[in-house]
C-alpha cells in the first residue's frame, strides 16, 4: 500500500481523507508520523486552489512522499467572494470564531436574507514525486442568517444554513452535515479523480 503524507495535522480532517484513500490502495499518515518538523507554510495564495497547492508543495519537497492537503473557507456573494481565503483570520491575526462571526455579520447588518448568499468552499491537492496532480473541488451552497444558531460544528457554522435545509450547519446532526458538506463532495470528486487516473477501488 503507498503512503501518503497529509499536510495536515487535524485528525479528523486526516480521518475524513484517508477514509476515500485507502479504498484506492493508498495510506494517509500525518506529517508529524512522517518525521516533519512543525515549520509553518506560508499560505500567500490568493485562491484555495493555490493555497492548497503551497501547503502541498512544501511537505512534497521536504519529505520527497506523495502528499496531500486541503483549503477551504467561506465565500459571500455580497463581499465579492470575502472572507475567501482569509476565512480563518477574517477579523485579523489574534482573531477567533467568535471575531471573525461577528464581523461577518457587522459587514452584512441590514442586508436582507436573499442578498445574503453564500457557499463553503473546499479544495483538496494530491501530488506525486514523478509530478502527477489531483486537484479536487467541493461547494456547500446556502445563505448566511443574522445571528448564530446551534452548538455542534466550527467557524461560521453557526451561521450558514445549506440550500434544502432550515438549519445551520451547527444544527445539523454530524451524519448529516457530514453528507452534504463542501469537503464531503470535495472527497467525493477526489475519490472520481482517483479512478480517472487509474487506481483501482477495492471491492467491499
Amino acid at each position: 500500500m503507498e503512503t501518503i503524507v497529509a499536510a495536515s495535522r487535524n485528525v479528523h480532517k486526516i480521518q475524513e481523507i484517508g477514509a476515500v484513500t485507502s479504498r484506492f490502495g493508498l495510506k494517509i499518515i500525518s506529517r508529524d508520523e512522517a518525521g516533519i518538523p512543525p515549520f509553518e507554510v506560508e499560505e500567500d495564495g490568493e485562491t484555495f486552489e493555490e493555497n492548497s497547492m503551497i501547503k502541498a508543495k512544501a511537505i512534497l519537497d521536504y519529505c520527497g512522499k506523495p502528499t496531500i492537503a486541503d483549503d477551504s473557507g467561506l465565500m459571500v456573494e455580497y463581499l465579492s467572494g470575502a472572507p475567501g481565503v482569509y476565512s480563518a483570520r477574517f477579523a485579523g491575526n489574534d482573531c477567533n470564531d467568535k471575531r471573525n462571526n461577528e464581523k461577518l455579520l457587522e459587514l452584512l447588518s441590514d442586508i436582507p436574507y436573499k442578498e445574503r448568499r453564500a457557499k463553503f468552499v473546499s479544495v483538496i491537492t494530491l501530488l506525486f514525486p514523478d509530478g502527477r496532480k489531483l486537484v479536487a473541488r467541493g461547494e456547500c451552497e446556502g445563505h448566511i442568517i443574522e445571528h448564530e444558531e446551534g452548538s455542534n460544528g466550527f467557524g461560521y457554522d453557526p451561521l450558514f444554513v445549506p440550500d434544502g435545509y432550515g438549519s445551520t450547519f451547527a444544527m445539523l446532526a454530524p451524519e448529516v452535515k457530514n453528507t452534504i458538506s463542501h469537503r464531503a463532495k470535495a472527497l467525493e470528486h477526489l475519490a472520481q479523480l482517483l479512478k480517472d487516473n487509474g487506481f483501482l477501488e477495492k471491492q467491499s
